[in-house]
């Protein structure tokens, strides 16, 4: 496992909101993954799936956030 990995593991055990904001992330990649298998979207969709690619984008600077802090404080 690299350093990164566990210093992941261990926030994600230290840090609640940060567990969330992964657990959300994750979320949001299904949905996206799900979205994606489509030919082609409505202009609906396509507005959806900007939106999730969105917050999925800040949910993982929220949590690049958190990691460096993790690792300014080690």
């Amino acid at each position: 496992m690299s350093d990164q990995e566990e210093l992941v593991d261990r926030v994600k055990q230290e840090n609640e909101g940060f567990r969330k904001l992964a657990e959300e992330h994750q979320a949001l990649e299904l949905q996206l993954e799900e979205l994606n298998k489509l030919r082609y979207f409505t202009s609906d969709q396509e507005v959806e799936r900007k939106n999730l690619q969105k917050q999925k984008l800040m949910k993982k600077d929220r949590m690049i956030a958190i990691l460096r802090e993790y690792q300014q404080g080690a």
